[in-house]
């Protein structure tokens, strides 16, 4: 195989968890050194999970303020543009509850937009020169266009075309690894996305409609509860055809409206071993 990296996108319900695990599979079963990466994962190699960023300044009153956790802290911590990151979920539980309260706040994707594409960018920029260097197969799932899209235009109600150069700029610091996207289509958007409510627990679907309608588009828009939800959704489907288009790398769309996981697995294997995806497929 020659890419180092594939990259799995889609909106929630769609299927992108299952498809990453079948990739995985297929590579496996074929012989193919891989490594499975899901959303949430805190050893994630390019994305940042549970990470904080604290310029210098904020940093040391951070330090002053937990004295008592200071070794452990900066034991943690990863020196980065003129300031520290912090993965705060690696720290042992022993740590006050207002500790959490304060990192969480300066968490890289509640920083500022701007911020948070510089520190993501440069991340994938490092990742992706050590991957170059080895033979094994990284799969990401919903990292590439999804963070930026729900970060840039969900949060914050950034332009399209801002969250377009986020994207873009993401594709520029991979290209070396010959990456593959697979984007995961549907052709009920209500349907997939009810499935995921009745699927997840209700914690999921209070916080993602919270996030998707309390803040940027859907604030802006004055949309509230599932059927707002739905119309941020539709409007994210929209900007992330529009981004699809953009890219260069080389890109399949798979249609999961049926759901089952056998002919799915059979066109990933298809895709992948048996006629890999041209470039610039779409």
């Amino acid at each position: 195989m020659d890419t180092k990296l594939i990259l799995i996108e889609g909106l929630p319900g769609s299927g992108k968890s299952t498809t990453a695990r079948l990739v995985h599979e297929i590579l496996m079963q074929n012989g193919i050194e891989s490594e499975l990466y899901c959303e949430g994962d805190l050893n994630h190699p390019a994305d940042y999970e549970s990470v904080a960023y604290f310029e210098n300044d904020q940093w040391h009153r951070l330090l002053e303020e937990y004295s008592a956790f200071r070794d452990q802290i900066i034991e943690n911590c990863i020196p980065e543009d003129n300031g520290y990151l912090l993965p705060y979920k690696k720290l042992v539980p022993d740590i006050p509850d207002t500790f959490y309260e304060k990192v969480s706040k300066k968490d890289i994707y509640e920083l500022p937009l701007d911020q948070n594409m510089k520190l993501i960018i440069n991340n994938w920029e490092r990742f992706s020169t050590r991957a170059a260097s080895g033979k094994k197969v990284h799969i990401f799932e919903c990292c590439f266009i999804q963070n930026p899209v729900t970060v840039g235009m969900i949060k914050y109600g950034a332009p399209l075309t801002k969250v377009r150069n986020y994207v873009l700029a993401l594709e520029n610091s991979v290209k070396k690894l010959n990456p593959i996207l697979i984007y995961i289509s549907q052709d009920n958007l209500d349907y997939s996305f009810r499935k995921a409510i009745k699927e997840r627990p209700q914690s999921w679907s209070e916080g993602f409609i919270n996030y998707y309608t309390d803040q940027g588009y859907g604030k802006k828009n004055h949309l509230s509860g599932e059927e707002g939800t739905l119309k941020v959704l539709k409007a994210r489907r929209q900007a992330e055809e529009e981004i699809l288009k953009k890219l260069s790398i080389r890109k399949a769309v798979i249609n999961n409206s049926a759901f089952d996981e056998h002919s799915h697995k059979a066109a990933l294997e298809k895709l992948l071993i048996n006629h890999p995806a041209k470039k610039g497929k779409n």
